[in-house]
């Protein structure tokens, strides 16, 4: 993976907008680190060429709502880039499981047979993840390297810069980056996270996926076509 040359990769509004971040010490630290693991032939995830797969699918100017996860998948060929998705031929993880019966029971979405959520991202939904790399099958292994700094840079970005945005926050370390969000000028969603651990306890009945349709059609947007193929 060459964790050195990540940054050039990002798609280019979002390379214009968070140029400030790329030049910034934290940022230079987690290149370090990253290229430091591999090294040391430890396996991370995604693919160095996907780090930064949820800005390429959804351009700064493009974006209308923000799904916010945690860490990436850290089992062989799940992460993408992608918060919650994982590529055709994979199977699709519990918590996104559960996204799909929540999708049945609120807008009537037949639940796909597979897990690739890009068609979202390019209707203009961020799905960011709170750190953009992990260790193989050592999850939250990424946490501390700096990425948490970088994705508030990026809430704090879309927050400044855009009104009427929609923030889907599930489970408490999403719901910490909400403390960036100025709920008077966007839409704050809240829930327990998807996992099975949680899911139960207020996240099936949420109806998150039609109240972002019913906010996005109150300001004018276009609702989300949330049917994966």
């Amino acid at each position: 993976m060459p964790a050195v040359n990540v940054n050039p990769q990002i798609e280019a509004s979002w390379k214009k907008a968070l140029a400030g971040e790329f030049k910034k010490p934290y940022f230079s630290s987690i290149k370090s680190f990253l290229l430091e693991e591999k090294q040391k032939n430890k396996t991370i995830f995604p693919p160095g060429k996907l780090i930064f797969n949820a800005f390429e699918h959804c351009p700064f100017d493009k974006v209308k709502v923000v799904i916010i996860g945690q860490d990436p998948y850290h089992g062989p060929g799940q992460a993408h880039g992608l918060c919650f998705s994982v590529p055709i031929g994979i199977k699709p993880p519990p918590s996104l499981i559960n996204i799909y019966k929540e999708l049945q029971q609120d807008v009537g979405v037949t639940p796909p047979s597979h897990g690739n959520l890009e068609k979202w991202a390019r209707q203009g939904i961020l799905l960011l993840n709170s750190s953009l790399t992990v260790q193989a099958h050592q999850a939250f292994s990424h946490s501390k390297i700096g990425w948490q700094t970088f994705t508030d840079s990026v809430i704090k970005k879309i927050n400044d810069e855009k009104k009427g945005i929609i923030f889907i926050l599930w489970g408490r370390p999403a719901q910490e980056k909400g403390k960036f969000i100025d709920t008077f000028a966007h839409h704050v969603l809240k829930s327990v996270h998807p996992s099975p651990l949680s899911a139960h306890r207020g996240f099936f009945g949420c109806r998150h996926f039609s109240k972002t349709n019913e906010l996005l059609v109150q300001m004018g947007k276009s609702p989300i076509d949330w049917q994966i193929e």
